[in-house]
């Protein structure tokens, strides 16, 4: 079984590349169409998933997509993107142009596997642990105090929390080494126990550890092990989460056989993606689609079809994309105050971070943990894990334990009464919870 699948893998991946020779993609990049941005035009032969291919490689640029426009009915692909650098002004870097031609263009050199669903890329750099489960009150103090009691050092991590549950893709080397965990007794301890944390006291749903030596493309992964987990199944239906939620809509347009997908929700970093990521993962093929996110407020229109070539067939299916697109947006949304760590990198940082955040009563709803050069640049976004606003004080005293220099305060503790309280269940970071 497993030859067979690897053949038919092999001749997709040649059927994949004799396509792209007879009909190389054309790419243009124009400063000179648009007032206020650079445009971006992709031309190349079609395929289910292509549309994802390129929003991620700009995404990865950190570039702001402020409109698209897209057609790929038939066997010929062809988009356009407004983009941005985070500052509004127009591409200009020589070497990101470039990288952008050599990626998209005829030259590119992707790793197929990779760019098709996750791909899994063997890795002697490190160990990637995915987790998934029941968020609670001081989940992750525990998980990277499992790691380094482990003696595994987190090099890169990223954290998301929504509707309960929790998922992480943590990437941690050997702590003598600095190389990835090879021993397979070691590994399966280390699945063991935080298979163990992840479960706690919650029997109704299930946790989640997988350990592989590879490389994938995280936020992709995030969004593929949140809706594996079923995180878009509302739990509980309040008004204030109702009123926050995006307008997304389904129509069937019989006369063309398309779905007609309108989303109306507050414009964010990678919301095209977000969005995108998860109509391919569901399996839908985007036909046309009209993006517009250039005022605080984003619009985005898809006509789709199933991988099968049909509409939505059903009210239970066209519920099922509303809920899941709802999810995808929501996974990612920033709220409240935005704390950005700095400083030399070294063993169970991240665990005296968050038992620091934990015993000052505050609660983050998202995390990102990098590693550069010796160096830990980690990003939080806090809010009081009791509903509350953020004190001032407390940041000051958080500050103080942590360092002045070391922790920058990226919003002020005002911003965070505007915005309107959330559900208590997202605390990944909770301050109710004391290690045993």
């Amino acid at each position: 079984m497993e030859t067979n699948m690897s053949f038919s893998q092999d001749m997709d991946d040649e059927y994949e590349k004799l396509i792209r020779r007879m009909n190389p993609p054309r790419v243009v990049i124009d400063n000179e169409a648009c007032k206020n941005a650079s445009v971006i035009r992709v031309d190349s032969a079609n395929k289910h998933g292509i549309l994802l291919e390129v929003v991620q490689v700009l995404i990865d640029l950190n570039l702001i997509i402020t409109k698209a426009y897209i057609s790929s009915d038939g066997g010929w692909f062809m988009d356009v993107f407004n983009v941005t650098d985070q500052d509004g002004n127009k591409i200009t870097d020589e070497e990101i142009l470039d990288y952008i031609q050599k990626s998209l263009g005829s030259d590119a050199c992707f790793i197929s596997s990779m760019r098709r669903s996750v791909g899994v890329i063997p890795s002697t750099d490190h160990t990637s642990i995915e987790l998934t489960g029941s968020d609670r009150p001081g989940l992750l103090s525990e998980v990277s105090a499992v790691l380094t009691h482990l003696k595994c050092s987190v090099v890169n991590a990223e954290v998301w929390t929504h509707n309960t549950r929790a998922a992480a893709v943590m990437h941690v080397t050997d702590e003598e080494t600095g190389c990835a965990i090879t021993d397979p007794e070691r590994l399966s301890k280390v699945k063991q126990l935080l298979c163990n944390v992840l479960k706690g006291s919650n029997k109704s749903r299930e946790a989640k550890t997988v350990v592989s030596h590879g490389v994938t493309h995280t936020e992709r992964r995030l969004h593929q092990m949140m809706f594996a987990d079923r995180d878009y199944e509302r739990i509980y239906n309040d008004g204030s989460d109702e009123a926050q939620r995006p307008n997304v809509n389904v129509v069937n347009w019989y006369d063309k056989d398309y779905s007609v997908v309108t989303i109306r929700s507050k414009d964010r970093p990678k919301l095209l993606f977000d969005t995108v990521c998860t109509l391919t993962d569901m399996q839908y093929v985007v036909f046309h689609a009209n993006v517009d996110a250039e005022g605080p407020e984003a619009y985005q229109e898809y006509y789709i079809r199933h991988i099968d070539g049909s509409p939505v067939k059903s009210d239970a299916e066209r519920q099922r994309v509303i809920q899941c697109l709802e999810a995808a947006i929501e996974r990612r949304v920033s709220e409240g105050l935005k704390l950005q760590l700095c400083t030399t990198d070294r063993v169970g940082l991240l665990s005296d971070v968050t038992r620091i955040f934990r015993e000052n009563s505050l609660s983050v709803t998202r995390a990102e943990v990098t590693t550069r050069a010796g160096k830990a640049v980690n990003t939080f976004h806090v809010r009081d894990a009791s509903g509350y606003p953020v004190d001032a004080k407390t940041i000051d005293s958080i500050r103080e334990a942590i360092g002045q220099t070391i922790l920058q305060v990226k919003g002020s503790p005002e911003e965070i009464k505007q915005i309107p309280q959330e559900s208590p269940t997202r605390f990944l970071f909770g301050g109710l919870f004391r290690s045993r």
